[in-house]
Formats: structure tokens, sequence, C-alpha cells
């Protein structure tokens, strides 16, 4: 069945005292609008439409980013989660598939529970995921009679029966489109709240003979999220669920507790990640390569056999080859580094391209921006780079060739030449010691000047 998305992110979320939009505080590296628009994704929809209010433009930025296809729509007012939906009948109408309703402030929704609503809606009309709870709290009562859903009951509205209730309403609706756009229409708003309640288009279906079903699934994925609080107890449920994920997939993790992984992270079997390693969005770490500590990855991909750290960072664009090093203290951006290759201490490599079995010796850094543009730094295979050699973009290092320790390389070297690039030292006998003397005595006379 064709689906549509429709995520709901126009809450101001007062409780997170900030100028951001509530859906766009990050769990996991990634805002939650995002979790969301992911987990929806499963279903392969032909439209997806964001419901913005608060901080719309923002929003509209993030999704852009991560979506080109997707639409936002506006709502002005904040008049209840059905008037929400209903901003998105125009840019559905005549449209003949179902319609999901996500929220952009839950973002652990697993796709394996869509996938089940999905199945569920063959035999309803309506689906609604529900939850069972101990501590139903303020959630919306799921009313149930001959495992047919009979209608959603808010907590501000429930008897003191109804409120006994354990099974809970996660706020998520699959229906046909034509039908809940239908159904909206007839949403009223005469309640506690006086707010138009999605919710209510469950008691109005029954009313025309119309069978409402409910899939439940996990508590945890029906987290919302609306305080500071509420957002640290996410992540630390997010990282809980993928360190277990990552040593049942056959990672070591040496210090499971300590390691922070992305939303998108992903390890290769016997992959090993040493402690207080952070994961930055778009990271692949490939069969068999090691992390060692305290290491910071981001936007890079690491071949299997690859030993990174300790100390190291990896920013966005590295690419590191099968049997790389690189080393304590060593920063990598926008880079290849081709097989065997060794950056091991102490050094910046930016906008390069390292050739394979090259080695670059401690303190080397590649100059790739002269304050206005970056340039690119090509070295060949089997280099030998001396420690501390400056290499200022755009240069080029031929195969074999060897630049001297403390050199500053700012033209082509050929490949198989020596570069040495500094001046010749000189040695001045007793200077040493004359030149100690005077900066004592001028450091003397200016004390006694202050006093």
């Amino acid at each position: 069945m064709a689906t549509a998305l429709i995520i709901l992110a126009a809450g101001e979320g007062t409780r997170m005292n900030s100028d951001l939009p509530k859906v766009l505080h990050r769990v996991a590296g990634a805002p939650m609008l995002v979790h969301a628009m992911q987990a929806g994704a499963m279903l392969e929809p032909d439209h997806t439409i964001i419901v913005a209010g608060h901080g719309a433009e923002a929003v509209r930025a993030i999704v852009a980013a991560h979506d080109e296809t997707a639409e936002v729509v506006l709502q002005a007012e904040q008049l209840g989660t059905a008037h929400a939906v209903a901003q998105a009948a125009p840019r559905l109408a005549g449209y003949a598939g179902d319609a999901l309703v996500l929220y952009g402030d839950t973002p652990f929704i697993q796709p394996e529970t869509l996938a089940r609503m999905a199945s569920a809606r063959a035999r309803h009309d309506i689906v609604v995921l529900g939850f069972e709870t101990t501590d139903p709290g303020r959630y919306g009562r799921l009313v149930v009679s001959d495992e047919t859903l009979t209608r959603i009951v808010e907590f501000k509205d429930a008897t003191p029966a109804e409120r006994a209730i354990t099974l809970c309403n996660s706020g998520v609706i699959l229906a046909a489109a034509p039908l809940l756009f239908d159904l909206i229409a007839d949403v009223g708003n005469d309640n506690a709240a006086g707010e138009y309640y999605l919710t209510d288009i469950v008691a109005l279906a029954r009313t025309r003979g119309r069978a409402a079903g409910v899939v439940i699934c996990d508590e945890a994925e029906t987290l919302g999220i609306n305080s500071r609080a509420e957002l640290a107890r996410a992540e630390a449920a997010f990282q809980t669920r993928a360190r277990a994920a990552a040593l049942e997939n056959g990672v070591t993790l040496c210090a499971p507790e300590t390691v922070h992984f992305a939303y998108d992270t992903h390890l290769g079997r016997d992959s090993v990640i040493e402690q207080n390693v952070v994961f930055g969005p778009g990271v692949t770490i490939e069969t068999g390569a090691h992390i060692r500590a305290f290491c910071h990855l981001e936007g890079c991909h690491v071949a299997r056999g690859a030993v990174v750290g300790p100390y190291a960072r990896l920013r966005p664009g590295t690419e590191l080859a099968e049997d790389t090093r690189v080393g304590n203290f060593v920063e990598v951006k926008n880079a290849l580094i081709d097989e065997g290759a060794k950056v091991n201490h102490l050094s910046y490599i930016g906008d390069a391209h390292i050739g394979s079995a090259t080695n670059v010796g401690a303190g080397t850094i590649t100059c790739n921006y002269d304050g206005v543009s970056k340039h690119h730094t090509e070295i060949g295979r089997n280099v030998f780079i001396g420690s501390n050699t400056m290499l200022v973009a755009p240069v080029t290092v031929g195969d074999g060739a060897l630049t001297g320790s403390g050199s500053v390389i700012t033209r082509d070297v050929e490949a198989g030449a020596l570069a040495l690039a500094r001046a010749v030292q000189v040695n001045k006998p007793g200077r040493a010691k004359k030149l100690f003397e005077y900066l004592k005595n001028n450091a003397a006379k200016r004390g006694k000047g202050a006093d």
C-alpha cells in the first residue's frame, strides 16, 4: 500500500527553555525529527510532510538537508493534534494511499514496529500504536472491547475507571488518507483543553462502522521528550541500546559504558573499540579495525586492519585504507590515506592524499589554508616525510621521495628526490653565556624601575 508520512513538529517545547525548536534538539548526534523521519522512511513513503510551527525556518533547513523531497507545512496556531494533521490535507488532496502520523519529539519508534502497523492495516481501517505500562501517568488510555479499539480517552477527560487502564496511547496512527482527513473534519474541541484531538477519530470512525485496531510496542519506543532532563535520559537510553547491539554483533568494546555512538554509527564484526571513544555522525568502521582510547571520529571510513589512536581525531572526508596507522594526537580531515601508510604522531593531515606505504614523520603539517581558500597536498607512494615538515599546499611529493626534518616544502618534489628546505645552522661559541648575562641584567633593571 502506498503511504504518506506526516510528522508533527510544531511544538515550541517551553520546558526545554531554549530558542531552538524542540524537535531539533539532538539525540545521538541527530535532531529528534531526523530520527522520526528515518523510522518512517522504512515504509518507503511517496510523500513526507513535516508540520512545523515554532522555528519553522530552522526546521525547514534540517528537513531539506536530510530529505530534499520532504515538504514542510506551517501550523500557525497550535490548536491540537487533529488541527496539526489537517495542515497536511491540501498537500495530499486526491491521495488514495495510507497516511502515517508520527511525532518529531518521539525519536525511538522502531522500523519493525511500523512494519507491524502496516501489516495490521489489512485488517483494520485505523491502526493505533499502544503500549502497556505499570505507571500510565497522564497518557491517553486505549479503551478496547473484544479486541477492537473503541475509543481513546485523554487523561484530562478520563473517568477513574478509565484512568485505571494500563494500555496507553503513543499517538502514532495509520489510516487511509481520505478517511483520516474526513474524520478530522468532524473533530470538535469540546474537552478540558479546548483542543482538537486526533485521538477523537477512533470514536468517530466507530460511529461510521469502521474498525480500529491496536498494535502494541515496547514502552521505551514511545518515549517523548519535553525537557532537558528527558533529553538526557533519551540519550542514555540510546547509548545503552547501541552498545548492546554492537556487542551482540561481534564488536569488542573494552569499556562499553565509555563509548559514545551516533545514530548512524556502523561497526564491523571483530573491530575493537577501546575506552572513551566518541563517534560523531557518518562513521563506518570495517571488520578488524582497531580504534584506540580517547579518539573522536566523525564523517569518516576506516578500513579493515587499520589502527587509529590513541588520542586521534578523524574529521569528515577522512578515508583510511587497509592496514593504515593514524597515531596519537593526529588530526586528519578530508584526506585519503592509502594502504599501509602511517601518520603516527603529532601531525595534521588536511585536504590531502597519501600514497601507499608512505611514512609521515611526527609534527608534519599540510598547510592547506591560505586564509581564503583550501588547497590540496599530494604525496606519492613509499615517501618518507621527515619530522616537523611543513607542506605548503598546493604541493606534490612524488613516489619514493624524502623530505628532510624541519623542512618547509613550497615547491613540488619529483619522484625519488631529497628535498631540504631549511636555513643553514650557525654556532657561535661562548655567545650563550653572554646572552644569558645580558638578559638577566635587563630583567634586574626592569625590576628596580618597577619599585
